[in-house]
């Protein structure tokens, strides 16, 4: 069994989220704890005790995810589970690289803390949105995007075989979703978020990432840990301050991740934090490609148990 562990974005959190292994295993409380010392707040408490509405600001939606995601990863490290590659969605590239020990726990919750909320606050005036289009081949979600020729609109998250998703103004993504239905796109659907993300709007979002990124003394990937940005593993001499600066204003590229591993000869793939969206891309890559895997989501106290049962076997 060759596995690779995948971390969510934006998009899957809920009020509650991960609350019952929090409850059940010291070893979650105590990496809350070692995120709340960083900190200096209580991520738990807004996680379990919030208001949705609260949550689903980015300055908020980022690190609770990160936090929920890394909690679950030291349960599978005291278990011994060591995978062989690792990705993450937009945020959850930071989880991919805290867990190849490119970054440690407390630098990982700073910086992903101080992302969500330069991405909230830098985002331009305005009114933002983000959707899925659903059952159309990129090419085609690109020229619906073109064919909006008053408000900003672009195609950012190329997730798996139909399935992409277009970000900018809430009027001009909202006249992208009807020239994908008219183009053939089985469905679309308007996205939890709020803001321009991967898009030339973040510009000055960018700038000041950077800023907070040449503070961190990365080290080099324990695992390949594959890039948004080209789908391709981190280099040795890859300049990981430049690639996740310019990793929010250019596009995700998870579907090409995530045939990236299958060519690695990864088989089994463990998403780790709330919802099971990864899950679903990595079966749609594989029913493409022919190919055939073992895949795992893991958010509460029985789809961990269960994947572990499932993987120590």
């Amino acid at each position: 069994m060759k596995i690779a562990y995948i971390f969510p974005g934006q998009g899957t959190q809920t009020v509650g989220m991960g609350k019952d292994i929090y409850e059940k295993y010291e070893e979650v409380r105590n990496t809350y704890k070692r995120i709340d010392d960083a900190l200096g707040e209580s991520i738990e408490k807004l996680t379990y005790e919030g208001l949705q509405e609260e949550l689903n600001q980015t300055k908020n939606t980022q690190i609770t995810i990160y936090a929920m995601s890394m909690a679950i990863l030291e349960i599978l490290n005291k278990n011994g589970i060591v995978p062989s590659a690792a990705a993450g969605l937009s945020l959850g590239e930071y989880s991919a690289l805290t867990c190849a020990n490119a970054i440690s726990l407390e630098e990982g919750a700073k910086i992903v803390r101080k992302r969500g909320t330069l991405m909230q606050e830098l985002a331009p005036q305005g009114e933002w949105a983000m959707a899925a289009i659903i059952g159309l081949e990129d090419d085609k979600v690109e020229e619906a995007c073109s064919n909006v020729t008053e408000g900003f609109v672009r195609a950012v998250n190329y997730n798996c075989p139909g399935q992409v998703v277009v970000s900018g103004e809430k009027d001009a993504v909202a006249k992208a979703m009807e020239a994908a239905k008219e183009l053939g796109a089985r469905k679309v659907i308007e996205l939890k978020t709020s803001g321009p993300f991967h898009t030339e709007k973040l510009q000055e979002a960018s700038k000041e990432l950077r800023k907070e990124l040449e503070k961190i003394q990365f080290s080099k990937c324990d695992i390949p840990v594959i890039k948004n940005f080209d789908g391709k593993p981190y280099g040795e001499n890859d300049n990981m301050v430049e690639i996740l600066a310019n990793h929010v204003i250019n596009p995700v590229k998870f579907r090409k991740s995530i045939e990236t591993m299958l060519d690695m000869g990864i088989d089994t793939f463990v998403e780790i934090g709330p919802g099971k969206t990864l899950s679903g891309f990595v079966r749609k890559v594989c029913k493409e490609k022919g190919s055939e895997a073992n895949v795992f989501n893991i958010e509460n106290v029985e789809t961990l148990e269960n994947a572990i049962n499932a993987i120590k076997q």
